[in-house]
């Protein structure tokens, strides 16, 4: 359980010793300082943001991993350059920088140099170094309920804003990507971010909010389909598409009805197979097996409730 604070671990930590908490990317740094001087350090960097940093690059890229960048680059240069562009040639759409914590820039955010208060006046941050890219099949209401989720579990639960605060939140976010939400929920969610985001003691609290308010800020549109037309644009959300198969491109080769796992397909080998909607749960599992044929296709729910404002 966290406590307050004074003593801080600088006056009084580890076995009641003065004791430094720094991670290994700051070790190093102090490392090379100590080694070669504060001036070959700064060579690196812009005038406010010092030095290099280092990030794990994943996601929809062609080259993941851990990479080290000079401070000022931009999104685009590290994205194109050292990840090799977006994996399948499809589009990029965002770019989750900070670690869970951080914002969700969009395309227009591409040029955006790579230091500390660039990423603050966009709605990111530098936090641990996380960088997640995502192309044009990424949901990103479904992006913002995923971090959310992680932060909740991490809370401490010390202070009441991000205790119950990031639950609430999730638990709006789960409604609206399984076809519940209403047409209140945004300006709700709107309304307890920034509550968490102000009232929150520690930094995690503070910054949980982060990818709900890029996510809404950059990408209304996809929560009102969300919310208002039950539909999720880019066929993710598992409770708001369907699984359907082309009697074009089947070939009754039998591998989507072997592998579903509660007998939801029916057809005769060599002939057209249909998807029983009632039964079907949504899991993919088809959709993967007909790689090979592309005979099955996701789509939205032939049967979907438009609400009205």
């Amino acid at each position: 359980m966290p406590r307050t604070r004074p003593p801080f671990p600088t006056t009084s930590g580890l076995w009641g010793k003065p004791t430094v908490i720094n991670n290994v990317e700051t070790m190093a740094n102090v490392a090379l300082i100590m080694q070669k001087g504060p001036a070959e350090f700064t060579e690196n960097g812009t005038n406010d943001s010092k030095g290099t940093k280092t990030f794990s690059l994943v996601g929809q890229v062609n080259n993941t991993g851990l990479i080290e960048v000079t401070l000022g680059k931009t999104l685009k240069e590290v994205i194109y350059d050292i990840g090799g562009g977006i994996k399948n040639q499809k589009s990029f759409k965002a770019v989750q920088i900070g670690g869970p914590s951080g914002g969700c820039l969009p395309v227009e955010f591409l040029d955006t140099p790579i230091d500390y208060d660039s990423l603050i006046m966009a709605g990111a941050i530098m936090g641990s170094g996380g960088m997640v890219v995502m192309d044009e099949d990424t949901c990103m209401v479904d992006v913002a309920r995923y971090f959310l989720e992680f932060v909740q579990k991490e809370s401490c639960g010390k202070c009441v804003p991000c205790r119950l605060g990031t639950k609430q939140m999730l638990e709006i976010l789960n409604d609206i990507t399984e076809g519940r939400g209403k047409i209140s929920d945004k300006d709700l969610l709107l309304q307890l971010a920034y509550t968490v985001k102000d009232a929150s003691f520690c930094g995690l609290g503070q910054t949980a909010p982060n990818p709900i308010l890029t996510a809404l800020k950059f990408f209304s549109d996809e929560y009102q389909a969300h919310i208002k037309e039950k539909t999720c644009p880019a066929l993710n959300c598992k409770k708001l598409i369907s699984y359907v198969i082309s009697s074009d491109r089947c070939t009754g080769c039998m591998l989507c009805l072997k592998s579903c796992p509660i007998h939801a397909i029916t057809g005769d080998k060599k002939e057209k197979h249909t998807i029983d909607q009632s039964k079907c749960i949504r899991c993919g599992t088809c959709f993967e097996s007909c790689q090979k044929y592309n005979a099955i296709e996701r789509t939205s729910p032939p049967e979907k409730t438009i609400i009205k404002n």
